[in-house]
């Protein structure tokens, strides 16, 4: 029989939770982080060096954490892969099966009920050697003192702020992270997005399919207008026909 308690054995994401299946208070916990997925999936469509897991369990290699994962509403790993082999994806993240590669990133959305997401969790982030923790909290930041979104990054094992300029730019990812306001889901609000070096935001899939949409519309227009200007024209080519055929008429009688 195996024996989980021996230091040497640390079981496998085959036989470790995903989750906690602790339910989130609201839905924007997981609409959040996912439009993030979302974003990068387009926007790093053809690399296959990146995660990017929501409401996953996080698994450390050491005995800090064996059996209870850390669970973020979104985190981030660069230098894995994006797709395992196994058919079902990633049951959880277990930094043994990812080469001890922590998540680069960690997202949290402050809820109603709170997480501990300044103090425990900042805490076990910093031992995990996570570079970025952004705290997301729109509705309870009086209530908790802080500011709605705030980015820390890891210095001497402790996380500082890193920059109250938005979006904030962070260098090793590539990529800004900010708020907005957009559409998503039907859901006009306040949102994260990933943004460019030049502040420029990411569209979204919803937003890219509008575009599309948009230009599908506007070329149908263009062809329709098309068709009725060549219509035009040769209705004003058949109408001057028609008069230069009954001037000839008319001048042929009184030639006569």
């Amino acid at each position: 029989m195996l024996d989980y308690n021996t230091p040497e054995y640390l079981p496998g994401s085959e036989e470790l939770p995903c989750s906690d299946e602790t339910p989130v208070d609201n839905e924007l916990q997981n609409l959040i982080p996912n439009l993030l997925k979302a974003i990068l999936a387009l926007i790093w469509q053809d690399q296959w060096d990146w995660f990017f897991g929501v409401d996953m369990g996080i698994y450390d290699r050491t005995g800090q954490i064996r059996r209870t994962p850390i669970i973020p509403d979104g985190f981030l790993s660069l230098g894995v892969q994006r797709r395992k082999n196994d058919p079902k994806g990633r049951l959880s993240y277990v930094l043994l099966e990812e080469n001890n590669i922590p998540p680069i990133l960690v997202l949290e959305v402050v809820s109603q009920t709170y997480g501990g997401e300044y103090h425990k969790k900042m805490t076990a982030y910093a031992q995990l050697n996570v570079l970025y923790y952004v705290i997301y909290n729109p509705d309870y930041y009086q209530r908790d003192k802080h500011e709605p979104f705030e980015v820390y990054r890891l210095e001497n094992n402790k996380y500082l702020r890193y920059s109250t300029v938005e979006p904030v730019w962070l260098p090793e990812i590539d990529l800004g992270i900010g708020r907005g306001q957009g559409n998503h889901e039907g859901w006009q609000r306040e949102w994260l997005y990933w943004f460019d070096e030049q502040g420029n935001r990411f569209l979204t899939p919803e937003e890219l399919a509008e575009q599309a949409s948009i230009r599908a519309q506007q070329e149908s227009l263009r062809a329709q207008n098309e068709v009725r200007q060549r219509e035009l024209a040769q209705q004003q080519v058949a109408e001057m026909a028609a008069l230069l055929q009954r001037y000839r008429e008319q001048f042929g009688e009184l030639s006569e």
